[in-house]
């Protein structure tokens, strides 16, 4: 049998191991239309103001403030301005241009008149009230000035970071590389869906939820599915996947408990990886390291019941991801909710409880009950309760760390 560490590590510090096996991920470029939740490497600086030149923020004409003081009054159209137009002349004084929405200002103009202001004259227009100087035009670098960061390293992005990246004349962003996930499933027992089952099998989910769970944290996950629950073909299938192309992180589930054909465990002992009882539940039995014959790869392995195994990556690999891709604040969204119930807790482990929220009310309930093969509950759970170690008992209406699954 494999060595476990006599006490239970507590999560903290199983959290640290995991989070070392990760460095922050190398830095690339990638064409800004493709880089929607990526996290940047590095500040984006504006390279041209936004707007890049005064312009027109409504269709109508550019006029003289100073020339319509008299309004209503009539004057000549002396040029058309759409937007895109470059070769803008200047407006000369008792004329007026008619711009465009997005147009540049021309020389001279300070103020723009709404079209419904007017009777839309082409030659010649009416305008019936006189503008303020400076209405309804857009100044140069009112948003963004040439120089500023408008995205600082760290930040995720999504449509709109996206928007002024590009905006401010950015083709490439730099990001920092997904992390590389090889996920694994073990067990004799498990058959691909679809599949009919024969006695004692039952279909396989723990590879292709944790592949989930490795693309939402932002990482490239690749699924390697139904390896034999035999240790040199378990070994030999990494061996030869690794040929193929390095991997960033190698990633578990099911085969380290304390019982017999527990291949993981069997596998990994004595190369590198530490299994050790973590005083949490579900999730107890984890391990990791380094394996110095799968080139150095970092490997976590999770226990194998479908609860334990997705909590167990919340709880460790999720804001190990997040932390190497470089995310200012790699854990789940944490509020404070009240409990709606009364519950009970082991001595000694740290309970993560699944829920779901009232956000009206702020309070939270228990959904399914804290076994840790009930992975429908878990399906239709919002949040995660945290009970610390040394609480036994919570009654209703305490106050209870949670955290959102949805952030």
């Amino acid at each position: 049998m494999a060595p476990v560490a006599s006490s239970p590590r507590s999560v903290d510090e199983h959290r640290a191991v995991v989070a070392a096996l990760l460095a922050p991920m190398p830095v690339e470029d990638v064409p800004v239309a493709q880089a929607r939740g990526r996290v940047l490497a590095a500040d984006v600086v504006a390279g041209v103001a936004l707007p890049s030149f005064d312009n027109s923020a409504m269709d109508g004409y550019a006029v003289r403030a100073a020339d319509l003081a008299g309004a209503p009054v009539e004057l000549p159209v002396a040029a058309d301005i759409p937007a895109g137009r470059t070769d803008v002349p200047p407006l000369q004084a008792g004329t007026v241009h008619r711009i465009m929405t997005g147009a540049a200002l021309p020389a001279g103009a300070d103020a723009v008149v709404p079209v419904e202001d007017t009777d839309g004259g082409l030659e010649r227009v009416r305008i019936e009230k006189a503008p303020a100087p400076g209405a309804h035009v857009r100044r140069a670098g009112e948003d963004v000035r040439a120089g500023d960061v408008v995205l600082p390293a760290g930040t995720v992005l999504g449509a709109p970071q996206i928007g002024v990246a590009a905006a401010v004349g950015c083709a490439t962003v730099p990001v920092r590389r997904r992390p590389r996930v090889l996920v694994l499933s073990t067990g004799s027992e498990l058959v691909a869906p679809g599949t009919p089952l024969r006695p004692g099998q039952i279909y396989e989910s723990n590879g292709p939820m944790l592949a989930a769970a490795v693309e939402d944290a932002g990482g490239s996950a690749e699924l390697l599915r139904f390896v034999p629950d035999d240790v040199e073909e378990f070994l030999g299938r990494l061996r030869e996947r690794l040929t193929d192309g390095p991997v960033d992180l190698l990633l578990t589930s099911g085969g380290v408990s304390a019982g017999a054909y527990e291949v993981v465990k069997d596998a990994f002992t004595g190369r590198g990886v530490e299994f050790v009882k973590v005083a949490m539940q579900p999730g107890g039995p984890q391990g990791a390291g380094r394996v110095a014959e799968l080139e150095g790869t970092g490997v976590v392995t999770l226990p194998g019941n479908p609860v334990s195994s997705h909590v167990s990556f919340e709880v460790f690999v999720r804001p190990a991801l997040r932390a190497a891709l470089g995310h200012p604040h790699p854990d789940r969204p944490i509020v404070t909710a009240t409990l709606g119930e009364r519950w009970t807790s082991p001595p000694g482990r740290r309970q993560f409880r699944r829920g779901v929220l009232d956000a009206v009310t702020g309070t939270v309930r228990e959904l399914g009950g804290p076994a840790s093969h009930l992975l429908g509950a878990l399906a239709r759970a919002e949040c995660l309760v945290v009970v610390p170690e040394d609480v036994t008992e919570v009654p209703e209406g305490t106050a209870v760390e949670t955290w959102l699954l949805d952030g």
